[in-house]
């Protein structure tokens, strides 16, 4: 986020106040129309009287950092000094942008302000102060965060922290994919009687068991040598629950058991198809005994 007036005095975000008061001196001493006659110095003068005045009150230098340039229709500090055309006094336009009282008397944009300069012009912040030509500052809070593939399946809960240290739960919906923004309403920035809302961006986590193409899943299992031959009954785990899954006789590896409507719930309706697909398990030869080891030989190739 932008905040170019502490870019005006020549200082960082996390400077001190003493830091900001001597920057802020420094400076005006440098641009002040009496001790520099640059035309161009009176308006970078004001503009430093300005930054001075928002990041040396705390209140409201707490709400710019909260909004940062927002409070300038996202242009920066100068651009938007030098935007303003007419006369206005400054005051009005950090009332409409801050809910104060403006500069103190004698600061900048006073006729009892240094060198007894009125602010710079403008019909006001953005034509109907701050929430009017330039709109109201954005109060959504972005964040992201990365769910278990189970539970992008069935859907559940996940727990959430916000930026600002309020923790609770949130839905996840069944089916949710990755890229998939939820809207928590009210749980964004505050400003004036107004809060915004948190969106999150979702990432579906992969899963060692599990393939997802499109809305069908896919999972292989093993299924040993004898069911394979003779068939049998083999346990699986489902994202759903444990079935059991008839193997028949001959079954070939790499063969698909489809579970219909076991997968990914569709945009449309329904489900997905949950794919089974067989991996055989061979035995170790050298636990089998003698003599299934002589048939086994006598095998053709």
């Amino acid at each position: 986020m932008a905040k170019s007036l502490y870019e005006t005095l020549g200082v960082s975000e996390s400077a001190s106040a003493d830091e900001i008061k001597k920057a802020y001196r420094k400076l005006a001493r440098k641009y002040h129309p009496d001790i520099n006659k640059d035309p161009e110095s009176q308006d970078k003068f004001k503009e430093i009287n300005a930054a001075y005045e928002v990041l040396s009150d705390s209140e409201k230098k707490a709400q710019y950092d909260q909004f940062g340039d927002q409070m300038f229709g996202g242009q920066n500090f100068s651009d938007f000094a030098r935007s303003q055309g007419g006369e206005v006094d400054l005051d009005d336009i950090l009332r409409s942008m801050f809910g104060g009282g403006g500069f103190s008397s004698g600061g900048f944009g006073s006729s009892r302000g240094f060198g007894g300069q009125s602010g710079f012009g403008g019909s006001g912040f953005g034509g109907s102060g701050f929430g009017g030509g330039y709109g109201a500052p954005d109060l959504d809070i972005k964040t992201t965060i990365t769910v278990p593939f189970i539970t992008a399946v069935l859907g559940g809960k996940h727990h959430v922290t916000t930026e600002s240290g309020e923790s609770f739960d949130i839905k996840i919906p069944a089916g949710i994919k990755t890229g998939k923004t939820l809207r928590v309403r009210n749980k964004g920035k505050s400003y004036s009687g107004q809060r915004g809302d948190l969106l999150i961006t979702v990432t579906v986590a992969p899963s060692p068991e599990y393939k997802r193409e499109g809305d069908n899943i896919y999972k292989t299992i093993d299924v040993p040598l004898k069911s394979a031959l003779f068939g049998g009954k083999i346990e699986v785990e489902t994202p759903e629950k444990k079935v059991t899954l008839k193997v028949p006789t001959n079954t070939k590896n790499g063969q698909k058991f489809r579970l219909k409507e076991k997968g990914f719930p569709k945009s449309t309706g329904g489900k997905g198809d949950l794919y089974l697909v067989a991996n055989i398990t061979l035995p170790d030869v050298d636990t089998l005994d003698d003599e299934l080891k002589q048939c086994l030989e006598k095998l053709p190739e």
